[in-house]
């Protein structure tokens, strides 16, 4: 566990002074401050907030000022407090309602997190025997499989494989595909209707671990989603591998569904 470093150098004093200029509050100019660290990963998950004495040195203001900087980060769901320890980085968790098809990025809007992707490769692979039951291909069929790492806060939270029908996947190659792909297949004229999804927890695997930036064989949530389109054919196979500390899956179940 490390505390940040509390040089007022350190700080982003044009950030400060911009913040000045629009005459906003003191405790905005320091939530603002703290809240483009965290965002940006200069502070880390779980990482402690120097004292409440420090920061108001740090900043040149008074308790009640740092007081409500630091209420206002909790609210955001930025930082956590724990009694008698002190403030703490909360780890960002994506938060998915399973009620609705999204992709990350459309299910990452509004939150109080930045969400980035990273595509690792794209490429035309023989098809698994899963992969084209999957996609009710003959096996050996040639697939795009594409590979993206997800991340908030410019941290590594989950690894996909998506695997598309070449005549899919021809209609999104040379696309940024950092970009959520369901969007980017409806505006190719693919309209999407469901998914399945499977998720069970498991041991990562060692091609996906350093990914993660965790240890081969820790937990994560494996998710296989089958996509189709409106007309019933499987157009996206996915294995989605989520580090178990960041996400987090909503579903609303009813006692009496009709």
């Amino acid at each position: 566990m490390r505390v940040i470093d509390t040089d007022p150098a350190h700080f982003n004093t044009a950030a400060v002074a911009e913040s000045d200029a629009r005459r906003i509050t003191l405790h905005e100019q320091v939530f603002n401050n703290l809240r483009e660290r965290v965002l940006t990963g200069d502070l880390a998950p779980h990482q402690q907030l120097p004292s409440e004495a420090c920061l108001m040195r740090a900043f040149g203001v008074s308790r009640v000022t740092v007081r409500q900087a630091l209420k206002d980060l909790v609210a955001e769901g930025l930082i956590y407090s724990q009694q008698g320890k002190g403030s703490f980085v909360s780890a960002p968790r994506a938060t998915y309602n399973l009620s609705a098809l999204l992709g990350f990025h459309e299910a990452m809007q509004g939150k109080p997190f930045v969400a980035t992707s990273r595509v690792c490769s794209s490429r035309e692979v023989e098809a698994s025997r899963e992969t084209a039951a999957a996609l009710h291909m003959k096996r050996g069929s040639s697939v795009l499989e594409v590979k993206r790492i997800r991340c908030l806060n410019a941290r590594p939270v989950s690894v996909e494989l998506s695997y598309f029908p070449l005549d899919v996947g021809n209609r999104i190659r040379g696309e940024d595909l950092t970009q959520d792909i369901f969007p980017l297949l409806e505006t190719r004229g693919i309209t999407l209707g469901r998914s399945r999804l499977w998720i069970e927890a498991q041991p990562c695997p060692a091609a996906f671990a350093a990914d993660l930036s965790i240890r081969p064989g820790e937990p994560v949530l494996h998710m296989s989603r089958l996509t189709s389109s409106a007309l019933e054919r499987p157009v996206d196979y996915e294995h989605i591998y989520c580090r178990g500390d960041s996400y987090q899956y909503k579903v609303e179940l009813r006692r009496h569904p009709y």
